[in-house]
C-alpha cells in the first residue's frame, strides 16, 4: 500500500498573534503540515518570523477581499478598493467581478505586489499561492493569477472542489450556496490554472475527493481528530484554517 500524506494547510497566517500561536503549536504537534501568510495581515512581520525560526513550509494566501492592499492601489483610486482604502470585502469583490467593474490588470499589480512582500519577509518564494476566500478561482481573477504564478516559477496552488457540497444538510443555506459557487468557479478555472502549469496538489500527496474546508464547517464524524484516528486505507485530503478559540 502506497504512503498516505495528510496536507493540512493552515491559512490566515499573519491575521493576529493569538491566531500565530494556535497554529504554530498545531505545527510544531504534527497537526499541521504548511502555512499560508497574509502579507497585509496585522501580525504579517511576527509571523513570518515565527515561520523562519519553526522552519515551517509557507505559502502565499493572496488576498484581494479583506484589509488593505500592498501594492499600487494603496496611493490612490482603485477599482479594488472601497471609497474608504479598504478591500471591497468577501462578498463585495464578488460582486464587483461579477458585473465587470474589476480591472484585472489591477488585480496583477496586487498579487505581483503580494508577491514581492512575502519574499522581503521571507527571503524566498512562497511553496504554493492560495487565495483568501477563493478569489483566485473568480472569472477573470483566476487567469491573471495563473499568469502571475508562473512568472514567478510557483506551481502549486489550491482548486477548492467538493462533490456534492449542495447536499450537504448540516451546511446553513448561505454557506452551502457560497461553497457551490466556489466550487463552479473551482471547475471553470481548472483550464486556465493548467495552461499556466498550476497543480493543486503536490506529487507526494494524493487527491481526495473533500474541499479544503475550514475545520468549524465540517461535519463532526469529519473533524481531524477523527480523520486521523481513522482507517489506514483513508486518503489525504486539504484541510485549511484552523481555529483557536477566541480568534473567529
Amino acid at each position: 500500500m502506497a504512503r498516505v500524506r495528510l496536507v493540512v494547510t493552515a491559512d490566515d497566517f499573519g491575521y493576529c498573534p493569538r491566531r500565530d500561536e494556535g497554529i504554530v503549536e498545531a505545527f510544531l504537534a504534527g497537526a499541521v503540515t504548511s502555512v499560508s501568510l497574509l502579507v497585509n495581515g496585522a501580525a504579517a512581520e511576527s509571523a513570518a518570523e515565527l515561520a523562519r525560526r519553526h522552519r515551517i513550509p509557507t505559502g502565499l494566501h493572496a488576498n484581494l477581499s479583506e484589509g488593505r492592499p500592498v501594492g499600487p492601489a494603496r496611493h490612490g483610486a482603485s477599482s479594488l478598493l472601497g471609497p474608504e482604502g479598504f478591500f471591497l470585502g468577501k462578498m463585495g469583490f464578488r460582486e464587483a467581478v461579477a458585473a465587470g467593474e474589476v480591472v484585472l490588470p489591477q488585480v496583477r499589480g496586487e498579487l505581483e505586489a503580494q508577491l514581492s512582500r512575502f519574499r522581503e519577509l521571507l527571503g524566498r518564494d512562497p511553496t504554493h499561492v492560495d487565495g483568501h476566500q477563493h478569489v483566485h478561482v473568480l472569472p477573470g481573477v483566476c487567469q491573471v493569477f495563473a499568469e502571475a504564478l508562473q512568472a514567478c516559477g510557483v506551481r502549486f496552488t489550491r482548486l477548492p472542489m467538493e462533490r456534492g457540497v449542495g447536499g450537504c444538510a448540516w451546511l446553513e443555506a448561505p454557506a452551502r450556496a457560497f461553497a457551490c459557487a466556489v466550487e463552479q468557479d473551482a471547475r471553470a478555472a481548472m483550464g486556465p490554472f493548467a495552461r499556466h502549469g498550476l497543480r493543486s496538489v503536490p506529487p507526494t500527496a494524493y487527491p481526495y475527493p473533500l474541499r479544503p474546508a475550514a475545520v468549524p464547517l465540517m461535519p463532526r464524524h469529519l473533524q481531524v481528530d477523527r480523520c486521523l484516528r481513522g482507517p489506514e486505507h483513508l486518503r489525504p485530503a486539504h484541510v485549511r484554517s484552523p481555529r483557536v478559540r477566541g480568534t473567529g
